[in-house]
């Protein structure tokens, strides 16, 4: 068994992964290190798992409150499809281009510098992953509890117990193995799509019937002020959230450069493709009134639909949401693991278990603060928070592609979209952040003053080098107290 010992520091070790060529190299060396375990379908699976989640359950009736008409809501979730299409391929652009794991925090870190970098990172830690783990995983225990109050909303505590039990399952399987975790992945990925095959045939079953009434007039009620507008989209883009998830683990994705672009190419039609079908699904069966007033849109299609094989539906939500969150937690901790090995967070969030594999500690603390948020169950404030906040920040990676087009040219792009594309994206995000600012003060507010928030952060814990030696010796004495707990060690680090 490995040893660690307790006079020796540990310090964290900076990795150039800029070359595929070194790929065989690095995964022959002796060293403790994250394996390339990710073909081609498990990124395809990644993408889709992790996209296919609580939102297409929860953003149906905010779409239609504020598009309001079901043909303008449906034009959102297709347009958001489109743009999420449009930033996945400048994504698969910085990827192969930075083929670091981290995602949008090792490109504004590349164009811009550590501070917007560690921003990016302060937020996501606090702010983006724990909260939407937080929402699948209380989607989840909604939906798997339901059939056993079919006649009233689940005991809120019960809820709550079930979604912090299902965090931490979750976070023992990542912690076990990567394989235990793609096959998880593969495997509900490919239900939660037989899942949504069923609810369109059913409602193509409903139509069939003579049901259409449902469908007429469908852009009677439209809303065209831009704030309403900006917010329906938000929604929209809140359930295609994760389409730059696996940019979070380029560097265990096998050949990056061919497969990181043709994941995204693969999932994000489907996926968009399977929301559309779902969202005209709901919309033939159930009135703008039913979905105006349900908390829960596919529970209450299928109880107008399915009769005494309801439960199926909370069910298929389950499922769901069990492979969002699984694809969710893998992707993100890979995250944490990068900003810490960097410096930008504690040294123990860096390490590697020495037996499995797996960045142990990163995914443990990820579940900690996970188990907090849990808490918060303002839904539609969150959900206009959380994107409002990511959105700043993929701006900073699309403008950050566009930085280096100008500043670096000299750098291998595998593959290079039409500058177009990157253009159009930050002009259509402008314009939805600031929108959703004239709409939504507050909440966006919140946002960017946490952002600021990080600052002083960064001054006091990253920027100041003289800090008091009792400090640092409590921080060493921190790392090497996870690393035998945990039994782990620094990236790289040879077993003694």
């Amino acid at each position: 068994m490995a040893k660690v010992s307790a006079t020796e520091g540990l310090t964290p070790k900076h990795i150039d992964f800029g070359s595929e060529s070194g790929d065989k190299d690095d995964e022959s060396s002796q060293g403790v290190r994250l394996k390339k375990e990710l073909s081609l379908m498990n990124g395809v699976a990644i993408i889709v798992g992790v996209i296919v989640g609580s939102g297409i359950f929860v953003s149906p009736s905010l779409a239609l409150k504020y598009a309001g008409s079901k043909g303008m809501a449906l034009i959102v979730w297709v347009l958001s499809g489109f743009l999420s299409m449009v930033g996945a391929l400048c994504y698969a652009e910085l990827g192969t281009m930075i083929p670091k794991s981290g995602g949008d925090y090792a490109y504004i870190g590349e164009a811009f510098g550590p501070l917007p970098s560690f921003l990016y990172l302060w937020v996501a830690l606090f702010i983006l992953v724990p909260t939407g783990n937080a929402i699948t995983a209380l989607t989840f225990a909604q939906n798997i509890l339901k059939p056993l109050w079919p006649a009233c909303t689940p005991p809120e505590d019960a809820v709550t117990l079930i979604a912090a039990v299902i965090t931490c399952l979750l976070t023992v399987i990542n912690c076990y193995n990567v394989k235990w975790v793609t096959r998880v992945q593969d495997t509900f990925t490919a239900a939660k799509i037989l899942a949504f095959l069923v609810t369109f045939a059913a409602s193509l079953w409903y139509l069939f019937s003579g049901h259409t009434e449902n469908l007429e007039s469908m852009m009677q009620g439209t809303i065209t002020q831009p704030g309403e507008l900006a917010i329906a989209f938000y929604t929209g883009l809140f359930s295609y959230s994760g389409w730059n998830y696996l940019n979070f683990v380029t560097e265990e994705l096998k050949e990056p450069y061919k497969n990181l672009p043709r994941a995204i190419c693969i999932s994000m039609p489907v996926v968009t493709l399977v929301y559309a079908l779902t969202n005209v699904a709901f919309f033939a069966v159930l009135t703008n009134d039913e979905i105006h007033a349900s908390e829960a849109v596919a529970v209450t299609f299928s109880e107008k639909i399915l009769g005494v094989v309801a439960w199926i539906m909370p069910l298929f939500v389950a499922m769901c949401t069990f492979g969002s969150l699984n694809g969710a937690i893998y992707a993100s901790s890979r995250l944490f693991f990068v900003g810490a090995r960097n410096g930008h967070l504690p040294l123990a969030i860096s390490l590697i278990d020495i037996r499995r594999l797996t960045p142990v500690p990163s995914l443990v603390f990820m579940c900690l603060v996970t188990l907090v948020v849990l808490m918060t169950n303002n839904l539609e404030s969150l959900i206009v928070y959380v994107t409002a906040v990511e959105a700043l920040f993929t701006l900073c990676s699309v403008a950050g592609l566009l930085w280096m087009r100008y500043k670096r040219p000299e750098l291998t792009r595998p593959i290079k979209v039409n500058l177009l594309l990157p253009i159009a994206f930050l002009i259509i995000c402008t314009f939805l952040v600031v929108f959703s600012c004239i709409r939504c003060p507050q909440e966006v507010g919140i946002g960017v003053a946490f952002i600021l928030l990080g600052v002083p952060v960064y001054c006091v814990f990253i920027k100041w080098q003289d800090k008091p030696s009792w400090l640092q010796t409590a921080c060493n004495s921190f790392n090497v107290a996870c690393s035998k707990l945990f039994i782990c060690l620094p990236e790289n680090s040879k077993e003694l």
